[in-house]
């Protein structure tokens, strides 16, 4: 059939050989406008176990209002102020309800349906893919780790383990790189957990952490490194930090003392550097300093006015102190960035891997987050797909580019931070990342992308018995659970047997606690198809992470009115990866009847977008073929099928299996010139009475215009 195009006179040409046929095109690339000529700083600073009630701004401070002075409450005043003077993410979720599968897709930006690793895969390697740190090191970035880690993986020995910080994206690292090493925090006395490592890069420094605090030690050596930096031959260059407190997850310790006075360049915590005394709260009692907020804090226990209030149980006095001390340590470094003259030209971002949690580590003090409400206005905790297993308190700051007092109603998801961070390093985001740039709504430019928010997880418990909670939603069995966002719905499923099992239907705009089941509503059920249908087509299964519905086959597009042809794009620029093209400017666009060829590009590096359905024959499971000398990326539906991005694997051919209802199928092909040569592009399918070839033409189709 024919094929139809644009031809420039101008530029570059690439020309692509589609059996006879060529097809000439031209691209360029505008760069990204992210309200500065200069490359920001980011910092990104996660928590641990902290929930969306602990937040004044987003619970405490109003259920105060509510309840009054006979209810507990926690005070986040630094936190609050953040959050007036930039940006509040009122439905930002987390990856995943538990932390080291939530970090993976942070890091990653991908979700649990594509991420290497899920439930509870504990010190499991991060795979050697795109991260945060990797793309904003190409970036011209400098980059820092610092915290909890917990994705290095078994092979290898301390310090060499495969997927050490260094080895993924991070200039420098100081902080806890075993996760069960995150259970205590204080390193070297180990009071409650024994005693554990702390590597800066790769060096266990523990022995000279007497007295150290981790939330102290962490922001002090933040501190520490973002002044030296500030003070190098690199100053001018940007750099990204990535802060992970380990607190106020598991064992919860005190500090040695009251926060020090000040703030900022000369006051708050400083990093002294002397063994033994290694910052400035490092003298005193391990284990000692509780707020005054809550030292003698009492409450109504009861419910009965006439009874007197009783002190609050000391378990949560320290909670309160511990989450204090992470406000204070925000504050402290806000504080650091104004006393350095760049926190014009600094973003950062706040936020925690996943719910609140019923763990103390102490003995005889369990805790429970109904006393704080933790969280919030929702049902579940960490562990849970409910809202308040995975809804994050997330806020961002970015002084003269994100107007004071930004409230974002829009969903959002933890893995949209890369392709966010991407646009702000003015570099596109790797095509296998599953997010969005969040750009628009931080700054109120443009139109906000949907994310696509999806969750899986497995875990055997149940849901607490908390009379918070509504009754269908206590006690409640979890198993294999998945959550899957459309506009204000979402759509839960616990216990899943297989993928028939319908999913719970809740409208979590108007019924944050999800009291209502939509899913009998018969004109909701166009909703509960597509919900099915979306989330086997946002995943590839893992063999590591068994799934009732891996084998379940993807339902083809409903679409009717298609032509034979591949529609395509073309970008100008000089790209490090197979870029997402989602934030790039088109700038010439065709259709080919196949992709079988030779690209022949000219002196300039570019990208190409193709799109268009495959025609499935029969059902069952297909394998596709994916041969690009140059890189590039297959995706069927939103599942990443091939990965073939050179810009970290060995160059070779890629494949990948899918399984897939006969009919039409939405495919997108994301394709990176080389810098030097022919780059080549072929993309062949093996399956049911299909032997290994190249895709014909007349498989191949898009919708008519």
């Amino acid at each position: 059939m024919p094929y139809k195009t644009t031809i420039s006179k101008i530029m570059f040409a690439l020309i692509l050989m589609v059996g006879t046929k060529t097809l000439t095109a031209q691209s360029n690339v505008k760069p990204v406008d992210v309200g500065e000529s200069k490359k920001p700083n980011i910092i990104f600073i996660l928590t641990d176990d902290l929930g969306y009630g602990d937040l004044g701004v987003l619970f405490q401070n109003m259920r105060d209002k509510e309840k009054g002075e006979d209810h507990p409450r926690e005070y986040t005043p630094n936190l609050d102020r953040m959050a007036a003077e930039g940006a509040l993410l009122s439905q930002h979720y987390s990856a995943a309800p538990v932390c080291a599968p939530s970090r993976a897709s942070l890091l990653l930006g991908r979700s649990q349906g594509h991420a290497n690793m899920r439930d509870n895969q504990f010190d499991k390697a991060l795979d050697n893919n795109h991260t945060l740190g990797s793309v904003l090191q190409t970036a011209g970035y400098t980059t820092a780790a610092i915290g909890k880690w917990g994705l290095q993986g078994k092979g290898g020995k301390a310090p060499n383990w495969t997927a050490h910080p260094l080895n993924r994206g991070f200039d420098y690292y100081l902080g806890y790189i075993r996760h069960g090493d995150g259970h205590e925090h204080y390193p070297k006395e180990g009071i409650y957990r024994g005693k554990k490592e702390v590597y800066e890069n790769r060096v266990n420094i523990a022995e000279d952490l007497d007295k150290c605090y981790t939330t102290d030690l962490f922001t002090a050596a933040a501190k520490r490194w973002i002044v030296d930096f500030k003070n190098s031959e690199e100053a001018n260059t940007p750099f990204f930090m990535f802060l992970a407190y380990d607190t106020p997850h598991a064992v919860l310790e005190l500090p040695t003392q009251a926060y020090p006075e000040g703030g900022g360049l000369k006051g708050g915590l400083q990093w002294l550097g002397e063994p033994g005394h290694m910052i400035n709260t490092a003298s005193g009692k391990v284990d000692s300093w509780m707020h005054p907020d809550y030292a003698d804090a009492t409450y109504d226990d009861d419910g009965k006015p006439e009874t007197p209030h009783v002190a609050w149980p000391e378990v949560y006095k320290r909670y309160a102190t511990d989450t204090r001390r992470i406000d204070d340590a925000v504050g402290d470094i806000l504080q650091l960035l104004k006393d350095l003259k760049i926190d014009k030209n600094t973003m950062v971002v706040f936020t925690s891997d996943n719910g609140p949690s019923r763990e103390s580590y102490l003995a005889n003090e369990p805790i429970e987050p109904t006393f704080f409400k933790s969280f919030g206005p929702f049902d579940g905790i960490k562990r849970d797909c409910l809202e308040g297993g995975v809804r994050m308190p997330t806020l961002a700051l970015w002084p003269g580019n994100i107007l004071a007092g930004n409230k974002i109603d829009t969903p959002s998801i933890s893995y949209d931070w890369m392709p966010t961070f991407a646009q702000m390093a003015k570099l596109p985001a790797p095509a296998v990342s599953d997010g969005v740039s969040l750009l628009p709504s931080l700054l109120g430019k443009g139109e906000q992308p949907e994310s696509t928010i999806y969750i899986e997880y497995y875990q055997p418990g149940k849901t607490p018995e908390y009379s918070d909670f509504i009754p269908k939603h206590q006690g409640r069995r979890r198993n294999q659970m998945q959550l899957v966002r459309i506009d204000d719905y979402v759509g839960l499923r616990y216990d899943i047997k297989s993928h028939n099992d319908d999913f719970e239907i809740y409208d979590v705009v108007k019924d944050p606690q999800q009291t209502r089941n939509l899913a009998n509503d018969p004109k909701l059920a166009p909703l509960q198809q597509k919900m099915k249908d979306k989330v086997l087509g946002s995943r590839i299964p893992n063999s590591t992470a068994i799934r009732p519905y891996d084998n379940a086959l993807i339902p083809a597009s409903d679409k009717e009115d298609v032509q034979n042809g591949v529609s395509w794009k073309s970008f100008k620029g000089d790209f490090p990866w197979v870029p997402k093209v989602a934030t790039l400017d088109q700038y010439e666009a065709g259709v080919v009847d196949r992709l079988n060829g030779t690209i022949n590009g000219g002196d300039d590096s570019g990208a190409m977008f193709f799109e268009g359905y495959i025609r499935v024959p029969v059902d069952g499971e297909y394998t596709f073929y994916l041969s690009a000398n140059s890189g590039a990326l297959l995706r069927i539906h939103d599942a990443v099928v091939v990965d073939a991005d050179y810009g970290y694997f060995q160059r070779s051919p890629k494949s990948g299996s899918i399984k897939l209802k006969a009919g039409l199928h939405p495919f997108r092909v994301f394709h990176k010139s080389p810098r030097k040569g022919k780059p080549s592009l072929k993309l062949e399918w093996s399956g049911p009475g299909i032997v290994k070839n190249a895709i014909p033409e007349e498989a191949l189709f898009i919708a008519k215009n």
